[in-house]
């Protein structure tokens, strides 16, 4: 039965040929049949491989939706070291991979971007997932660096762009040149963007993208490597052996050889060719084959796109140029070169059809598909991984540092800024945040020459101030340029020189009520004026302090009368001091007008202790009045009953007063101490002002050496103070040094701006190490005529020391000046001013004892006896 199967079936069995040829031709049948269809194949895989990357693709755009970013701001001092950097690095590439699972590779990056647009020299920012922002918020660089939670950048678009990306060149396995911190690596993309214009659009961004390898790459590209390499050696191997063989034939050939075989007796009759070995192709080590690639550790892939822009055309293909060569610093055996290929005067790259759509992909999504060569250990990146350091040398923008408009009430001119690219403009600071200024130099340096600049620039925008001069050579400087018909009604000018053939002089009187001062703040400040002049202090001096307190408050009280009784005319003045203490009918009289307006111990001081001072504890107190009233200039400025000097009144309504005491001697210096110190009451009484209504003022003193002198407890407390009343100092001086400790401690800690000219290095060195020594004192001291070295304060942070020409009248305000009003304007700040002819008011100086006297004889008819206070004998 089972022989007949076969026969039964109806079918024959199949031979043993049938068998072996059956797989052939289903083999032969199959490659028929894609040589045939073959375009379906094709048609197959592309669909497949489009249908693959739509998905990977939206599945990148989800995770890229999910990134954040993070703006690192670096202090002045930031001064990292080569292992923090490195360890950022390390946090750099573990946060590439905080993304989820499903997340496509080129989606698992981290980004570092360095933005130039004109908001600041260059931006830092770090931009990766979401998951990553714990890692990155905690960098090993420490407080000198803040991270900031950063927003999306919007650009405006901008009518001409180029677009670059950056490929490693060279020997792959190479590592970039090794660039040193100091200077900064970043010194050169600065420098290649210091010359950016925000108002003509500019803008130029650098993106790197680090991303850890796959393993099954880095192998890869570890095994094409090698096999380059074995490639390589047995190419110069057979090289080799080919070379030895044609020098060996050409040596046997050569009929020097042949002469030497002839000669050659012992040579054996039946010796043949010589016998050649070819070099064996030496071992090829991984170490030297794969070079940077040799170890995992730390390797990463990088991807660096450039994008520059602007809506002037020219602009932004120079500053890609920049850039290029910028990156060429990194460059060594192995460099970033730009990506594409160069036809003539056309370069198809990340700029062209067909690259140029995925290289917006990959910028606007922050993807990362970096090329095949681009790979490179983070050490290679060391001056990528880190905001510019201490090192680096930074522009000042227009963001910095705000350009001076004329007539701006919130600014403040500082300078002139000369940019890298020889651009010149006037920059200045925000005069709310200008609180305190400092300027330090040698004569003819020009600190006198911006101060002035600033004053007058200041007096233009409706600003009111006093410019202290002891020297008066600044108000003949400055007359042309404030000649104007807006500002003459508020300029007053106090000059105690009396120059000309018919000298005019104001009037002052510091112990005058009629402007409605408090009593006891002008005794006080009178008081310590002559105290800190004099210098007496309570260890010193308690007598003479006492006497002449006790005699102002006495002075004060009949001034205060005088004014309540409509009779501002009938005032003492300080030199009636003298009359007080010598005189005992005008004491009594005094005392008996004003007995219910002083306090029960002022009034018990006059009654039981001046009567038992001896004559010679007079003398301390009126030495000084002695002197003040033998000077005929100083005697009419002080000696008038009610004084138009009013320094208070003049802040509030934003006057512009220049006062010249006249020198710098001992009777100038106490007029210096006097009107410096009743700036102090007039300024700390500003506290009946509410803060939002008190009016800006800055007082100007030229040489503070001279003022301080005087007054340097004084100059020291406004310093300290002015701060609250919205009244802003600005001190010049030759020599820091010289100025006394708390005036020099007050200024350096208090100043929003510190400014030196050129000057010995000794006399710098207490500037320059205020700003760590850079520049250091060498260097400013080699400055030029109205250069200077400032730092200033914009927006509450620190900028420079900055190199800054400082202003010259003639240039700055050359279309400002007015010589042919100089005359007119003196006229009209001396009349201001209230001046008169100098032999009128020392008349009225000489005869203001007698109509005080009379005064107070109508105020108190009758007066009580004076036996006591006669008895001691001071008639």
């Amino acid at each position: 039965m089972d022989s007949a199967a076969p026969y039964l079936t109806g079918h024959a069995a199949p031979s043993a040929s049938g068998s072996v040829f059956g797989p052939v031709t289903g083999i032969i049948h199959a490659v028929g049949w894609v040589i045939t269809y073959w375009y379906m194949l094709v048609a197959a895989a592309l669909v497949g491989w489009a249908l693959s990357e739509a998905v990977v693709r939206r599945l990148a755009r989800k995770a890229s939706a999910e990134r954040m970013a993070l703006e690192l701001v670096p202090s002045r001092h930031f001064d990292p070291g080569l292992e923090e950097i490195f360890r950022r690095g390390v946090q750099l590439a573990r946060a590439s991979t905080s993304m989820p699972w499903w997340a496509p590779r080129r989606a698992k990056a981290v980004q570092i971007r360095l933005r130039a647009d004109g908001s600041a020299p260059l931006r830092y920012r770090i931009e990766g997932p979401a998951g990553g922002e714990r890692l990155l918020s905690i960098t090993p660089f420490g407080p000198h660096v803040t991270v900031n939670r950063a927003r999306p950048i919007v650009d405006t678009p901008r009518e001409h762009v180029v677009r670059a990306e950056f490929i490693l060149r060279g020997k792959p396995t190479a590592p970039l040149r090794e660039v040193p911190l100091d200077p900064d690596p970043l010194q050169p993309l600065i420098d290649a963007v210091c010359d950016l214009r925000a108002e003509l659009g500019d803008l130029a961004e650098i993106r790197l993208d680090i991303q850890r390898a796959p393993k099954w790459a880095l192998r890869a590209r570890r095994l094409q490597l090698m096999t380059n390499a074995r490639r390589r050696e047995r190419r110069e191997a057979q090289r080799a052996a080919r070379w030895m063989r044609q020098d060996a034939g050409g040596v046997e050939d050569s009929l020097a050889w042949q002469l030497q075989q002839l000669l050659a007796a012992r040579q054996a009759a039946g010796a043949g060719r010589r016998l050649v070995m070819p070099p064996v192709p030496r071992r090829v080590e991984p170490q030297e084959a794969l070079g940077k690639l040799a170890e995992d550790d730390h390797l990463v892939r990088a991807q660096l796109l450039v994008l520059c822009a602007s809506n002037t055309e020219g602009r932004a293909q120079a500053r890609l140029a920049q850039l290029q060569a910028a990156l060429d610093v990194f460059g060594g055996t192995s460099r970033w070169t730009m990506r594409g290929v160069r036809v003539g005067p056309w370069r198809f790259g990340a700029d062209r059809w067909p690259s140029r759509r995925g290289f917006e992909r990959r910028w606007r999504l922050g993807h990362c598909r970096p090329p095949r060569a681009n790979w490179v250990r983070l050490d290679e990146l060391t001056g990528l991984l880190k905001p510019p350091t201490m090192h680096c040398r930074l522009p000042l923008l227009a963001g910095d540092l705000p350009t001076f408009t004329f007539g701006d009430p919130e600014l403040l001119l500082q300078g002139i800024y000369r940019a890298p690219d020889g651009r010149r403009r006037l920059v200045a600071t925000h005069a709310a945040e200008t609180l305190f200024e400092v300027g330090v130099g040698k004569a003819g340096g020009g600190k006198t020459e911006r101060a002035l600049a600033q004053a007058i620039g200041w007096a233009h925008a409706g600003g009111g101030l006093m410019f202290l001069d002891p020297h008066r050579d600044s108000w003949p400087r400055a007359l042309p340029f404030l000649a104007h018909e807006t500002l003459m009604p508020r300029i007053a000018l106090i000059d105690l020189n009396a120059n000309g053939p018919s000298p005019r002089v104001s009037s002052w009187n510091p112990l005058g009520m009629h402007h409605g001062q408090v009593a006891h703040e002008v005794v006080e400040a009178t008081a310590d004026a002559y105290a800190t002049a004099l210098g007496w202090d309570d260890a010193s001096a308690p007598r003479a302090l006492t006497i002449l307190t006790a005699a102002l408050a006495l002075l004060v009280a009949v001034n205060e009368a005088a004014c309540q009784a409509g009779r501002p005319e009938d005032q003492a003045t300080i030199f009636h001091v003298r009359a007080l203490l010598t005189d005992p009918a005008f004491r009594t009289a005094a005392l008996a007008a004003v007995q219910g307006r002083l306090d029960e111990e002022t009034r018990s001081w006059w009654q039981t202790v001046f009567p038992t001072l001896p004559l010679d504890a007079f003398a301390v107190v009126l030495n000084p009045i002695a002197r003040l009233a033998a000077n005929p200039v100083t005697r009419a400025f002080l000696g008038q009953p009610a004084g138009v000097y009013n320094i208070r009144a003049a802040m509030d309504t934003r006057m512009i007063v220049w006062v010249c005491p006249g020198g710098n001697g001992p009777t100038d210096r106490l007029i210096t101490a006097l009107l410096a110190r009743d700036l102090l009451r007039a300024v700390r009484s500003r506290r009946d002002t509410p803060d939002h209504r008190r009016v800006p003022f800055r007082p100007y003193f030229d040489e503070l050496i001279t003022l301080t002198g005087a007054a340097p407890e004084t100059i020291a407390a406004m310093f300290e103070d002015f701060r609250k009343y919205r009244v802003h100092v600005h001190g010049m001086t030759q020599l820091l040094a010289r100025l006394p400790l708390p005036v020099r401690l007050s200024l350096v800690q208090n100043a929003s701006t510190l400014a030196t000219t050129a000057g010995s290095q000794s006399a710098l060195a207490p500037i320059t190490a205020e700003w760590g020594d850079q520049p250091g004192p060498d260097v400013v001291a080699a400055l030029d005529r109205f250069e200077h070295y400032m730092s200033l304060t914009v927006r509450g942070r620190r900028v420079g020391p900055v190199r800054i020409t400082g202003p010259h009248l003639d240039d700055v305000f050359a279309d400002h000046a007015r010589p042919r009003h100089a005359a007119a304007l003196e006229r009209a700040a001396r009349a201001t001013a209230g001046a008169a002819p100098l032999d009128q008011l020392t008349a009225r100086a000489t005869d203001q004892l007698g109509r005080v006297g009379d005064f107070l004889a109508q105020l108190a008819p009758t007066t009580p006896p004076a036996g006591r206070l006669q008895k001691k004998g001071y008639q």
